[in-house]
């Protein structure tokens, strides 16, 4: 058998990953002497249920997905609007630094192209602009927290 990484094999590895599949860890680390290997599994650290303001009543008892699409549909017919989405997953932040005024509050004008709000992923701070002109009617977020693709952010009339 061919060593790689210091004393650990291919083979050894394969298991490890086998084994982070099944039991769907986010990462394994192992350490051989001097040398390190992590590994990362496809499932991330399970992130917070995100809160949505204009949500229908709290379904508790429903599974996940069902709640989401519930209070998506719920949010459709009671917002007129266009409705801004994340276009990334990551974390949706409403300044530019904790410092700093937010790019946008309810009831400020804006116009497409003006950056409305910055969405970390990877690490990355993505600024996203707006796609229309209009006042922000409502932030669906709150500042720090984290949001899916497509999820919507805010509404603008």
């Amino acid at each position: 058998m061919e060593k790689i990484y210091g004393q650990i094999d291919l083979e050894t590895i394969e298991k490890l990953a086998d084994i982070i599949n099944k039991k769907e860890l986010s990462e394994l680390t192992i350490a051989s002497g001097e040398n390190t290997i992590t590994l990362k599994g496809k499932k991330a650290v399970p992130m917070p249920m995100p809160v949505v303001a204009a949500a229908a009543p709290a379904q508790t008892a429903a599974p996940v997905e069902s709640a989401l699409s519930a209070s998506e549909a719920s949010m459709a017919e009671e917002v007129s609007g266009k409705i801004v989405k994340s276009p990334i997953v990551g974390t949706f932040y409403s300044a530019p630094s904790p410092d700093k005024p937010p790019f946008v509050k309810t009831g400020d004008e804006v116009k497409k192209g003006d950056v409305i709000m910055i969405i970390e992923s990877m690490k990355l701070m993505n600024e996203i602009q707006s796609e229309y002109d209009g006042v922000v009617e409502q932030i669906l977020v709150s500042d720090g927290q984290a949001v899916e693709f497509d999820q919507p952010i805010m509404v603008i009339k």
